[in-house]
């Protein structure tokens, strides 16, 4: 039960005033006339009568009145209220670059830090939030694919962002030399192909009846690609998987992290040496897959520039939640306006005969 007016209740403030009122006017005799007698020893051995037992009834029965009449005031309400969120999310593939040439360092938080390790814990802070320029994206369906010589999912399209901090950490660079490379575009055919089953995603995730009252939406479907170097291997190209991904309606936001040459570091005989590793980040590629499916291509050489490109996508698709309310109410002041009427009756009746004074 819910109340239309609850501010009604301050009505009953006024009940202590009531009380304190009455009493202290009873004990000074002022509600009653006085008789003077002699000795009271016969009256007090006279005991006191039903009349006398029962004469604050009527001041009972108006407290009660008025507790009713201010319930009634209040309007209680009673059905039913229901809310059903409506979510608009966007549908995510992130493609993270996992080759050899991710090894090599960039600076996160003041830090030399390698690119694997930079795009994974933006990554984070863009799906969670960071409590700063990223807010995170709790109504979105996300998912992570890993590539070098070969595409892999890391972690399917899920609601459930918890979980996705336990996938991320284990991925490591690749270890054999047979497994490296960059498979550009056999990633995003992947990114591409779960991207568009993702509906049938939302659905096996959305099993229970609870799920099922609330209807989520798919409002745009994007693959997020970093990578800092240009395809060397692989079934499709880039601009193949492209075609895909225009087909199916999928945006491809395309970040190259890093400078324009990979260096690393190698530890040597003769102390730590920069080399370079890999021809660099294809722009060109890069910049005709998000112009040719309506993404943006940009370049991040730094952590911070990293969380500025996930900030710029963050603007380009937002999500959305819309609340439905839907309310069956039924007024029941009738009730508690007819109890307070019939017993103010019955005051005013008990008042003028039973209770009646003769002053």
């Amino acid at each position: 039960m819910t109340f239309a007016t609850p501010w009604a209740f301050l009505l009953l403030l006024i009940l202590p005033i009531m009380t304190f009122r009455y009493f202290s006017r009873s004990s000074l005799g002022l509600r009653s006339g006085k008789v003077l007698f002699p000795s009271t020893h016969h009256a007090s051995a006279a005991g006191s009568s039903m009349r006398s037992k029962l004469r604050h009834l009527p001041f009972i029965l108006r407290i009660i009145t008025l507790i009713l009449l201010t319930f009634a005031l209040a309007r209680p309400l009673e059905g039913m209220e229901k809310i059903y969120d409506i979510s608009k999310g966007v549908a995510i593939e992130v493609v993270i670059d996992r080759s050899s040439s991710m090894r090599a360092e960039m600076i996160f938080n003041g830090q030399h830090v390698s690119r694997l390790e930079v795009a994974k814990r933006v990554f984070l802070e863009f799906v969670q939030g960071n409590k700063g320029d990223l807010a995170g994206r709790p109504n979105d369906l996300i998912g992570l694919i890993t590539f070098a010589r070969y595409a892999d999912t890391a972690c399917p399209l899920t609601l459930a962002h918890g979980a996705l901090a336990s996938f991320v950490e284990p991925i490591e660079f690749v270890n054999r030399k047979k497994e490296d490379g960059t498979a550009i575009g056999d990633a995003l055919a992947l990114a591409a192909a779960r991207l568009q089953k993702a509906e049938e995603t939302v659905q096996k995730q959305a099993s229970n009846a609870e799920a099922q009252e609330a209807s989520y939406e798919i409002k745009s479907k994007i693959i997020i690609l970093l990578t800092d170097g240009e395809q060397t291997t692989g079934k499709r190209t880039p601009m193949q998987a492209a075609e895909l991904a225009e087909k199916w309606g999928i945006k491809i936001y395309a970040i190259g992290i890093g400078g324009q040459e990979s260096l690393i570091r190698v530890p040597t005989l003769f102390g730590t040496q920069v080399i370079q590793r890999g021809p660099g980040v294809d722009k060109q590629t890069l910049s005709t897959l998000a112009r040719e499916t309506g993404g943006i291509f940009r370049m991040a050489e730094d952590g911070d520039a990293l969380r500025v490109v996930y900030g710029e996508i963050d603007e380009l698709e937002k999500s959305e939640v819309e609340s439905i309310r839907y309310v069956d109410y039924k007024e029941r002041f009738t009730v508690f306006a007819m109890a307070g009427l019939i017993l103010l009756a019955l005051e005013i009746l008990l008042r003028t005969t039973y209770f009646r004074r003769v002053p």
